[in-house]
């Protein structure tokens, strides 16, 4: 009896280190040096770089082409950093292009963002990435990781915002999959994620729809913006 019962907590035990190993980076620790940087007050402090890197959504880009920088993601989200930390110098640098995905933004990666040192490097091609598909879209997601964690840069991977193309409530819709991959690589390289798909997904069962989100098809406006502002600024909390 004794013996099955010494099995079953190893079996237990060893569930629940596969199940640890299946999470991304805790957001109480992972960025905790950031944190600290963010807090120190001049003469001691020094400027943080947040560099964003993907298509057309962090670039700012809404409806008619119009880019609407300051209220779009990247800025929403250095607006709330700078009500929770007054004393920091912080660089937000936008080095996403409209309409790129991740096969196309991976080898620019040395050369358009690594110049910048970033502290915190957020991807976000997922919305683009349709095209190429899963198998692809993996590959180029995972230099990029690997390229950054050699550098020693902090990365939070972000889900994609909505296409009203897709139905987010059919959970095996084509952004649902690509969200899904990415939370899986998030858990594979213990990096940051950030999961704006997730709180659409919710909006989308109980509203009905994402469309008061939308400026476009597949651009948020300021509202939908203001949602992945949240979930990044999770990680700075």
């Amino acid at each position: 009896m004794r013996k099955t019962n010494l099995i079953v907590l190893a079996l237990l035990l060893a569930f629940s280190a596969q199940c640890q190993s299946l999470k991304s980076a805790g957001s109480s620790v992972y960025l905790s040096e950031v944190q600290q940087e963010l807090k120190t007050v001049f003469p001691n402090n020094r400027r943080i770089n947040l560099v964003f890197h993907g298509h057309s959504v962090p670039s700012g880009y809404w409806s008619r082409q119009e880019v609407h920088t300051l209220e779009s993601y990247p800025h929403l989200l250095l607006s709330k950093l700078k009500q929770e930390y007054p004393h920091a110098v912080i660089n937000v640098i936008i080095t996403a292009i409209g309409g790129e995905y991740a096969e196309k933004g991976q080898p620019r990666l040395a050369t358009d963002v690594l110049p910048h040192k970033p502290d915190v490097l957020f991807i976000d091609y997922a919305l683009n990435d349709m095209g190429p598909g899963l198998e692809r879209s993996k590959v180029a997601w995972e230099k990029m990781i690997e390229e950054a964690l050699r550098h020693n840069i902090k990365v939070i991977l972000v889900t994609p915002s909505p296409d009203q193309r897709q139905d987010l409530k059919n959970p095996d819709n084509k952004l649902a999959q690509h969200a899904k991959q990415i939370r899986a690589l998030a858990a594979k390289y213990k990096v940051g994620l950030a999961d704006p798909y997730a709180e659409f997904e919710k909006i989308a069962k109980t509203e009905g729809t994402v469309e008061p989100y939308m400026s476009h098809v597949n651009h948020p406006n300021q509202r939908g913006h203001t949602v992945i502002a949240e979930e990044l600024l999770k990680w700075f909390k």
